[in-house]
């Protein structure tokens, strides 16, 4: 017998539900329910204006107000007026606030480890996992313009050039690369740009330029748990944007035939073959785009 797929996406949400605790008035043993958890937790990260937390955790106006004054009452935030704008309100954690808030993360990296502890092979669980994060929170991935030095682009330049090391024939070194430390992708003369879900780099691109009128696409990549998202066509586009605010008039970029996906993704957007434009040992594939 097979099973249809919606009853497996229902079993998989009854399980989750059941072992994170959603459903228990005191999530994790500390006396709150998840939602309050929740709200909390997103204040002890960082994000301390009301309306984004509200957006963010996908909560209507009346819950969330419930929820930040239970949480003033048991003394652990305070709500005041954002100093920039007096018709909404900031969110910070108290003394109190912050040691509940590091219970919290304690219990929640235990549960975590508890969770990988359980399957023989946690590799794959946590490939399965990224896979549905990646999907469920498909519209909050975010773009973010960084350094090339910064720590999310470091690790998406390094898992990106792991990837061309097993798929290409001869394998891949970076140093034999041009441009191998991605410092022409800052501006202005060019910009580096790291896809993030929920605090985690999933992808990235990046706009080379020289401060004249031509400018190079590099190490453009995504995540194996992000691919069929779109999330490509969206750094290249959103590169392609950045270009024209550089004035950049003419984009290039190669590739090689083992990397078929993206000749295709190339191909479908715009962008024209032409002959060979450098003496990259890589590549074997050139395009253009006139913007």
């Amino acid at each position: 017998m097979t099973y249809d797929p919606v009853s497996r996406v229902r079993r998989f949400n009854r399980a989750v539900t059941s072992e994170v605790g959603a459903l228990d008035t005191s999530f994790l043993g500390r006396g709150r329910p998840l939602g309050a958890a929740r709200v909390l937790n997103s204040i002890g990260r960082g994000q301390t204006d009301v309306a984004v937390i509200r957006d963010y955790l996908g909560l209507d106006s009346g819950l969330m107000s419930r929820l930040l004054r239970s949480l003033e009452e048991e003394g652990l935030i305070e709500t005041v007026p954002n100093p920039q704008d007096a018709r909404r309100r900031v969110a910070r954690l108290t003394e109190t606030g912050r040691c509940e808030f590091q219970a919290y993360e304690a219990l929640s990296n235990a549960q975590a480890k508890s969770f990988l502890a359980r399957h023989r092979r946690p590799d794959e669980l946590l490939r399965a996992m990224d896979i549905v994060a990646s999907s469920l929170r498909r519209e909050q991935i975010v773009l973010e313009e960084k350094d090339p030095r910064h720590e999310d682009a470091s690790y998406c330049l390094r898992e990106y050039y792991g990837e061309l090391a097993r798929r290409f024939e001869k394998g891949f070194d970076v140093s034999l690369s041009r441009d191998p430390d991605a410092m022409d992708m800052i501006r202005p003369r060019g910009a580096f740009l790291v896809a993030m879900s929920d605090g985690l780099p999933i992808g990235c691109v990046g706009l080379k330029g020289n401060g004249g009128e031509v400018a190079e696409i590099k190490r453009l990549w995504v995540a194996p748990s992000a691919r069929g998202l779109g999330l490509a066509t969206r750094l290249m586009t959103a590169a392609e944007n950045i270009a024209r605010e550089l004035s950049i008039k003419l984009l290039r970029l190669d590739t090689n035939s083992a990397l078929p996906e993206a000749t295709q993704l190339y191909r479908g957007t715009g962008w024209s073959e032409i002959d060979r434009f450098n003496d990259d040992p890589y590549p074997d594939t050139f395009f253009e785009k006139r913007l």
